[in-house]
Parts: C-alpha cells; structure tokens; sequence
C-alpha cells in the first residue's frame, strides 16, 4: 500500500504511527503540541525514534470530548501538515471524520485519512476520499454501545463501512480497518476486540490498533495516563503477533523497539 513517498507492506511486518495531538484537550497530552514549532519538534523527535508515519489531530475525541467547528479544525491542522510536509520526508495520516476538514487537510498534504466513524458520521467524506485517490483508515464505532454478538456485531459494523467504501469508489486495497478500541465498548468488550481481532481479517483489510494510554489499560493496572506505558507495549507486542499492519501510539521509540523484539523472535532475526 502506498502511503505518501512511501510503499508499506500489508502483511509480514508491524509500522508505528506516531500520534500528534494539535488539541488543548486530549486525555494524554493535551496541549502539549498546539502549537507550530513544538509541534514541529516533537515530529522530529517521533521521526528519530523510529515513527513511520505521522497521524495528526485536530480535535480530541476522548470519551466526553466537545465537538469543535470545522473551521477551528482546519485552522489547527492545516498549517501543521504543510510545515510538516515541508520540513520532513514522511507520511501524513488526519484523523478527521469531516469531509470539509478531510478536503483541507487533503490539499495541505495529507497521505491518508483516518476517521474514527468509518465513514458513517459524514456522508460526504467518502466522496472526499475517493476522488483524492488516497488510502484510509477506518474505525469500529456505534453511537449506541449494544450488540447482541460482539465480534460479529464488530464484523458486521466495519462490513457497512466497507460498502459504503465500495458505493463511494475507494477501492479495498486502500482501506485499513480499526478494530476501534475505547470506542462504544465496555471494558470487558475492549479487552475482547484485542484478544480476537485476528477475526476481522476475513474482511479482507489490514489491520491498525490504537490502544496507546487508553482506559483499557488503565482499568486493568489501576493507572493513571502517564503510568500506562508498559501495559501499551503489551498491547504492541499482541498486534505484531496478531499481525496488524499498524500500532498508533504516543510512545514511539518503546514502542518501536517492542515491534522489533518481537518480530526479530517470530522470524528468526532482525528486518
């Protein structure tokens, strides 16, 4: 799959998405990078630890979070992804579910849309997708947590998201599929889709797991945000074993390191 400069395998290795928060309101590090040239530093600093691609945000979508205008959205997205593009050879993800933030995004520079309703939120976004040519990535998310067989309700969720894909013109082998962790989903269902993601490769899509500092691993360890490293790199090593194409994750040099561990004894050596 081409992404950006950039051509990635879709099976056989794990690639870290570094995360970048442009929001003064994100559950981990909100406020820590709303700003141009800290954002800029913090790319850079991502960049040498190992990141394979970038993925920028302009709204917080933690449980609870306030839904900003798509004008404030662009504003804190747009600028960022063109300085990124200028100052560094990499591929840049936004994670949006607007079509007018996608499009602003698109024309600044971005490789790849992520959005967190896979597709469902803003029915024009899909058209926003296909005519730029560019992959996506989308995610499991309700708006109502019930389900009468979780993993097939989740199957059968990410399967809409595909059709919809398919009416729009996005063809499969540019799609990425987020198991959504964190998203509609008690504690206990959480853990599940970790445990049996595996299952959603009958979708015929690669496969992307955010778990980084989530609740999920703070319920679990009884920690807070900023002690939730080591139970995200347990997260990590599962994917890699699982074989999901990507880890979405704050800590990338750890991170980078538990990838590479892990595929080094799965295959007998290093990449």
């Amino acid at each position: 799959m081409r992404i950006g400069s950039r051509e990635f395998q879709t099976g056989g290795y794990t690639y870290v998405m570094g995360i970048l928060n442009l929001t003064p309101d994100s559950f981990s590090d909100g406020g820590s990078w709303n700003d141009k040239d800290r954002a800029l530093y913090h790319v850079e600093e991502m960049l040498k630890e190992g990141a394979d691609i970038i993925d920028i945000g302009g709204e917080s979508t933690r449980p609870g979070y306030t839904m900003i205008s798509d004008e404030e959205e662009i504003a804190r997205v747009a600028p960022v992804i063109r300085a990124v593009k200028a100052e560094f050879d990499v591929p840049v993800s936004l994670d949006t579910y607007k079509a007018e933030v996608a499009a602003a995004g698109i024309a600044a520079g971005a490789d790849l849309i992520n959005d967190i309703w896979g597709l469902k939120w803003d029915e024009k976004i899909a058209h926003v997708i296909a005519d730029s040519g560019l992959p996506c990535c989308l995610m499991h998310n309700r708006k109502q947590p019930e389900y009468q067989n979780f993993m097939q309700d989740v199957a059968a969720d990410l399967a809409e998201s595909l059709r919809l894909a398919k009416l729009a013109g996005i063809g499969a082998e540019r799609i990425i599929l987020d198991p959504g962790v964190g998203f509609a989903k008690t504690y206990e269902q959480n853990l599940e889709v970790i445990r049996s993601m595996e299952e959603l490769k009958a979708l015929g899509c690669p496969l992307l797991l955010g778990c980084s500092r989530k609740s999920v691993v703070g319920l679990t360890l009884e920690l807070p945000v900023d002690e939730r490293l080591e139970g995200t790199l347990a997260t990590t090593v599962i994917a890699v074993m699982k074989g999901c194409m990507f880890v979405r994750v704050h800590d990338v040099r750890e991170n980078v390191r538990a990838v590479r561990m892990t595929e080094a004894v799965l295959k007998g050596g290093r990449r």
